[in-house]
């Protein structure tokens, strides 16, 4: 026996009379201490995810060199009056480092202030949040010393009653399996016992089953004078295990000290479990107490090799992850980057108050697991691309001096978006092969939604575009609805080329976003005026500017351009389809300005009607056909991707850009309810710039703001001083921001 294992154990039997009559107040704090320090040996080998699951404080603990892709679901002893998330954190923390796996601590709601079934209830919580997380129940191992030994198994009795799928293993540390006491161990161990009594037990059992009475200055639990009766109630299967149907258990491993008087509560859980045929291996540690695993004496190390080994026999390996084919819409996207230019998009939420990046890192982790077709990267294949689940949710980022910089492939194949935290500011950019503006508003409400429930408890009501987080993701969000929709006759792509403005590229990549924030009422009122709608006026601002800069910069009217604005429409608006993946096609109204002068109502009018022309469903059937068709001819599916990306590249060059000056999106009004709008103060949505042209632009409503966002990549604002002026005419005075960079 080594010095240190002596030295605990005289410590032990000091403190065992002093801790006998302790008030619950005081007993409460030790433990938590206990545990607060068991954390602080850790502290370099693992980082902390703090969460609120239901009533309950949680953490998931992360170990820095990671071996395993399972985890481990923590529930913590202290007979079910003691332990905090502090606590829970200590013995976590040692498994998380020791065994390389992640570990979910619960802080269960305690007796005697919150009786049985309470700690029961919450544990089920905490297993479902791990099933809503993304884990399978052959990924989860459930661990608990003492009362937490205990609860491991009256949770999968629960989970049988239930008709739940049961986690992969247990692993049980001097398990409070008995509450009736009726082992042998009880009297024989008594002496020798160095940290438990009877009556210390029989206090926790009487807190926990039947609650407490409080005379003003303390709290006593209530008692069943009725010896039998007290048997029988504490007998119940949910509160002595012992006594439960163990038919269908998952393998277990247990340990306990040969001088417990709770010896026996981990010897005849063993030998049922043996009996009914489960897997159990039982090791009792020769001369020591109660919980002795968590004390990591070095003369026990090779219990944590037991457990390491237990838990590589029983995690099944990591899920598969799910790939899908790009849609119709994605596959010009990769074949289109270049050395400078990605084609991204943004979305952003601006709150009240600063970004907690611990919690929306929590947030983000749950609401990856709901979009499978958007927290994906892009691989490469023979054939085509295609996207591939990512196994876990990125890093958030810092903000950068401009939005929307260039994603390389290296950086899409691990992850094809992104998560930005700037002060109050929650931003997603996403590489356009997963989705379009619409699935990714879906995506940011949700992730808003989970860090506010996350944060404050809010719950945000499911509907208006926020994803219930327990539902699993349906096919009709996945689907590429363009080949369901294509027309029997395909529309032509012949088009005239469009004016399109020049300037000095920012040598370095700078973007400079300029936001004109409008009165959204005011906006409506003047479209409504003109018999247009919002999208089809503020377009027609958009043309009247260019045409603007187009005089000023083609001084012979012989030589002037149509101009044409690109504005996506979003085809869930015409056909019932529910993807969250791309499903947008394109209007592009324009005017020709070498016919004369135009005014602006007489532009309003001109755009309404060629997007009501466009705009239908035979005419958008036709234009998905056209794309469609040119993928089915079986040599063009033979031909390796390097070819077809030198093919689509000349294509994209060729039509892609070229028809209009730049894309104006508009995604329109975003309603949202009250517990949403209380807390998000504004919506953002920013298109890059074009590929060869330098500007684009978009737009969104929100909580009374229309927030116009104009993004360039050269130098000159010659389109934000012309959109400035045409709307200042038109009497609305816009309020404007920019990341400008200054003169250096």
């Amino acid at each position: 026996m080594r010095y240190a294992k002596k030295l605990l154990r005289t410590q032990m039997s000091l403190f065992k009379p002093i801790i006998e009559k302790s008030s619950l107040s005081t007993v409460r704090k030790g433990q938590d201490a206990i545990g607060a320090l068991l954390a602080s040996f850790q502290k370099s080998e693992v980082e902390y995810e703090d969460c609120r699951v239901a009533e309950m404080e949680c953490s998931m603990i992360t170990p820095i060199d990671e071996l395993s892709a399972g985890v481990i679901l923590y529930l913590h002893g202290g007979g079910y009056i003691c332990g905090n998330l502090a606590y829970a954190k200590g013995f976590g923390s040692v498994l998380a480092a020791k065994c390389g796996i992640k570990v979910f601590c619960c802080a269960y709601r305690l007796a005697p202030e919150h009786p049985f079934p309470t700690a029961l209830e919450d544990c089920l919580d905490a297993y479902g949040h791990l099933l809503s997380n993304g884990y399978e129940p052959s990924q989860i191992i459930i661990c608990g010393e003492s009362a937490g030994g205990g609860l491991c198994y009256a949770l999968c009795d629960k989970l049988k009653e239930k008709g739940r799928s049961l986690p992969a293993g247990i692993i049980a540390i001097s398990p409070w399996t008995d509450l009736t006491q009726s082992g042998k161990s009880y009297v024989d161990n008594l002496k020798i016992d160095v940290s438990m009594t009877p009556e210390r037990l029989k206090y926790f059992a009487d807190c926990y089953v039947y609650g407490s009475v409080n005379d003003g200055k303390n709290v006593f639990p209530r008692v069943n004078e009725d010896a039998e009766n007290d048997r029988i109630v504490k007998s119940n299967p949910r509160i002595s295990p012992l006594f439960a149907e163990l038919n269908g258990m998952p393998p277990s491993l247990i340990f306990v000290g040969s001088d417990e008087i709770m010896l026996d509560d981990a010897v005849r859980m063993h030998e049922r479990l043996l009996e009914i045929g489960a897997q159990s291996e039982l090791v009792v540690a020769p001369g020591m107490w109660h919980g002795y695993v968590l004390y990591c004496l070095k003369e026990f190390d090779s219990d944590f090799d037991k457990i390491s080994d237990f838990i590589k026999r029983n995690i099944s390996s990591q899920k598969k992850l799910r790939w899908l084919a790009l849609d119709n819409a994605a596959k010009i996207f990769p074949a289109s980057m270049s050395r400078n230019w990605t084609n991204l998009f943004r979305l952003s939420a601006t709150l009240g108050e600063e970004i907690d990046v611990s919690v929306l890192k929590i947030a983000l982790d749950v609401t990856v697991r709901r979009f499978p077709s958007i927290a994906v990267r892009v691989r490469r294949g023979l054939f085509w691309y295609y996207l591939e689940e990512v196994p876990r949710a990125p890093e958030i980022l810092e903000e950068k001096p401009y939005p929307l910089s260039r994603m390389p492939f290296d950086d899409i194949s691990k992850c094809a978006f992104r998560v930005i935290a700037y002060e109050k500011r929650i931003a997603v950019e996403f590489f356009h092969a997963l989705t379009d503006g619409n699935g990714g508003l879906v995506f940011l409400k949700t992730l808003v939604s989970e860090y506010l429930y996350q944060k404050h408890g809010v719950k945000v009501p499911v509907g208006n575009g926020v994803l219930d987080r327990l539902e699993k993701p349906n096919d009709y969000e996945l689907e590429d609805s363009f080949p369901k929709y294509a027309g029997p006759t395909p529309a032509s792509r012949a088009d005239s080329d469009s004016f399109r403005i020049k300037g000095k590229r920012e040598v370095d990549g700078f973007r400079t976003n300029t936001s004109f924030i409008l009165d959204a009422e005011t906006v409506k009122n003047e479209a409504k005026k003109r018999g247009v709608t919002v999208t089809a006026y503020l377009t027609s601002v958009l043309m009247c500017a260019a045409v603007r800069v187009q005089e000023k910069r083609v001084l012979n009217k012989k030589r002037y351009l149509p101009v044409k604005v690109c504005v996506p429409v979003n085809l869930r608006n015409i056909f019932p389809s529910r993807t969250l993946r791309n499903f947008v096609l394109y209007a592009t109204p324009g005017i020709d300005p070498r016919l004369g002068e135009y005014g602006f109502d007489e532009i309003c009018e001109i755009v309404h009607h060629q997007m009501k022309l466009q705009i239908t469903e035979k005419n958008m059937a036709a234009m998905i056909a056209t794309n469609v068709n040119s993928e089915k001819p079986l040599a063009m599916k033979l031909v390796p991707l390097f070819i077809k990306d030198i093919v689509m590249k000349m294509i994209f060059n060729a039509v892609g850009e070229r028809k209009s000056c730049f894309s104006f999106s508009n995604l329109g009004l975003v309603n949202m309810p009250e517990e949403f709008m209380r807390y998000v103060d504004r919506l953002d949505f920013v298109l890059g710039s074009q590929s060869s042209a330098p500007y684009n632009t978009s737009a969104i409503t929100y909580n009374g703001r229309l927030v116009l966002n104009i993004i360039r990549n050269i130098a000159e604002p010659v389109l934000e001083y012309e959109i400035y002026h045409v709307l200042r005419e038109l009497g609305i005075m816009p309020t404007a921001e920019s990341n400008t960079r200054g003169k250096e």
